[in-house]
């Protein structure tokens, strides 16, 4: 089995851990976080070091595979992380067993897929992308990467996803829309026209309420 790093040891980075070990596929070795001392125990499992350590003991062979375990408040430096290491460290993957993903399906590199989840006929799942507990995706939609998904999110067929998008608890698309970068949805937001202006939509429909600033170029 080989052996997982997590970059982030708050909640979603406990939740990477869990799923990895308890459903069977990676050996967590620990986490990587610039503001725990090294050798600090999170959830029995210890900091390995922060950044500055990941390439060195990559090379020292302490891990195999990383996964970022920065969530939707962050995004910047979500996706910064996974393009600084995507050339030099292997990125692994997470497909919960309780998940279908039908075999047509395509996933990238450092995918986490929660418990739940449905993934329908020829969807596309890009790099470093969460999907939270109970997803179902429609066939022929897209997920760009660096996306966040919240649990329950319906997503209708070919709709296309860009990058960096936060899609909050419950949100609904309808089928054969497009969402632009760094898009974010409220709970239980309902879209049923194209999104393309960075933003946070919510409501029924969905409508633009306020500018994000933490956004990625």
């Amino acid at each position: 089995m080989k052996k997982l790093a997590i970059i982030g040891s708050g909640d979603l980075g406990q939740q990477i851990a869990y799923h990895s070990l308890n459903d069977n596929h990676y050996d967590v070795v620990g986490f990587f976080n610039d503001f725990l001392p090294k050798g600090t125990v999170v959830n029995d499992l210890s900091i390995l070091g922060g950044q500055e350590d990941i390439k060195r003991l990559f090379n020292l062979k302490v891990f195999d595979v990383l996964m970022i375990g920065i969530g939707y408040k962050h995004f910047r430096e979500r996706a910064f992380l996974f393009e600084l290491y995507k050339e030099s460290i292997p990125f692994g993957t997470i497909v919960h067993s309780s998940a279908y993903v039908d075999l047509s399906c395509s996933i990238g590199q450092g995918v986490i897929i929660y418990p739940g989840c449905i993934l329908d006929m020829n969807v596309i799942i890009e790099d470093n992308v969460l999907l939270n507990a109970g997803c179902v995706i429609a066939h022929d939609t897209i997920i760009g990467r660096h996306s966040f998904l919240s649990p329950a999110v319906k997503i209708a067929g070919f709709v296309k996803i860009n990058r960096s998008v936060s899609l909050g608890i419950g949100t609904i698309i309808i089928d054969n829309l497009k969402i632009g970068e760094n898009i974010r949805t409220g709970a239980g937001a309902v879209v049923v026209k194209d999104l393309i202006e960075s933003g946070l939509y919510i409501g029924i429909p969905a409508k633009k309420k306020i500018e994000l600033a933490d956004t990625v170029g």
